[in-house]
């Protein structure tokens, strides 16, 4: 009897011993010279990690974690998670942000969401919201557990079509205690309805039936079909927005890659799944996340200035609507002479330093 106890008590100690191992490696982290990324810019006076870790679903999650170098990090400080727009990998507008509000004192980290640029998931540019928005919760895992952050501190910025994956994600996830959205794409109504809703009840069926018709051949071994995205060439047809997303994504303003990717595929998510995003429904209960704050940024010629005009007013208190003039959809993304970082820097130090 005795004999079998002590079995039991070794094997419970070395299953947690193991686990605790599997935690610890589990995350990574290594610092990188931004040298070779042209899609944005390093102060010298801010480092930058290589991250990954796992969410919840054990898909490895990539990530830029940028770090002032005067912080001191024997203290824990405040952090903020930047997502980027749908279609896109952090080496572009993500870390544009992520890089300029660790220059004014933040903790920053990019994330790629799951089954895009160097995140985990297969197939690659899968559509999965709910999977996007863990991403999110599973990066405040990973900056809550390090000693250098205060986990009691942690704010979000979603770009795009993160925008709405940030809102999803906070409205279960109480971790995140300052929620800030640019030029936000509402994924789901983007889907359902189209920009302005000019999509028709019988125009999103059709679209829902050739995704269905798409999951047989790929459930057979077939080609995996992409669908939206960013035109590859720009014709007299070409509309505007398409050629504002052009200017960004098939440039080399804009213009990235992944490792092992395709420059074929990239911003371009697959047919068959792409139509969960009719499921996606991010502003419901967005009132909830109230009391913490919500920042809502867009351009006065923004197409997608509906979206966050629409979260601002379902949205509860505190919260602020900024409209930037003469900027468009995309000028958020990068130019930064646009991009109202003061306005950022004010709200995440009422809301994340002065708290401390």
């Amino acid at each position: 009897m005795k004999k079998s106890i002590l079995i039991a008590l070794t094997m419970v100690l070395c299953y947690g011993i193991a686990r605790a191992q599997s935690t610890s490696s589990s995350v990574q982290m290594k610092e990188i010279s931004a040298k070779n990324y042209t899609t944005f810019k390093v102060s010298d006076k801010v480092t930058i990690y290589a991250v990954a870790l796992k969410n919840q679903y054990h898909l490895e999650v990539a990530g830029h974690l940028f770090i002032p170098n005067n912080m001191d990090r024997k203290t824990r400080n405040p952090a903020i998670i930047v997502g980027h727009p749908m279609g896109a990998v952090k080496e572009q507008s993500a870390d544009v942000y992520a890089s300029n509000m660790a220059e004014r004192g933040f903790i920053t980290l990019a994330i790629d969401l799951s089954f895009w640029g160097e995140s985990g998931g297969k197939p690659r540019n899968a559509v999965l919201p709910d999977m996007y928005a863990e991403d999110f919760s599973a990066a405040v895992d990973f900056l809550g557990t390090r000693s250098f952050v205060d986990r009691n501190n942690i704010g979000v910025i979603g770009v795009c079509g993160s925008g709405s994956f940030v809102i999803s994600a906070a409205k279960i996830d109480p971790r995140m205690k300052a929620i800030a959205t640019v030029s936000m794409y509402d994924m789901g109504s983007a889907s359902r309805n189209a920009l302005n809703h000019s999509q028709t009840l019988e125009q999103r069926k059709k679209n829902q039936s050739e995704a269905a018709e798409q999951r047989y051949v790929e459930f057979s071994g077939g080609e995996t079909k992409y669908t939206g995205g960013t035109t590859h060439t720009l014709n007299e047809n070409t509309d505007p927005i398409q050629r504002e997303f052009y200017e960004f994504y098939r440039t080399p303003r804009g213009e990235y890659t992944p490792k092992g990717g395709s420059s074929k595929t990239t911003t371009h998510p697959t047919l068959s799944s792409n139509t969960k995003f009719n499921n996606f429904y991010p502003f419901n209960d967005i009132e909830t996340i109230s009391p913490r704050p919500m920042l809502f940024i867009t351009g006065d010629r923004a197409h997608s200035r509906e979206f966050s005009e629409d979260a601002y007013k379902r949205a509860g208190q505190p919260k602020e609507l900024v409209i930037i003039p003469n900027a468009g959809h995309v000028d958020l993304y990068d130019k930064t002479d646009l991009i109202p970082f003061d306005k950022l820097e004010t709200f995440f130090v009422k809301h994340l330093k002065e708290k401390r």
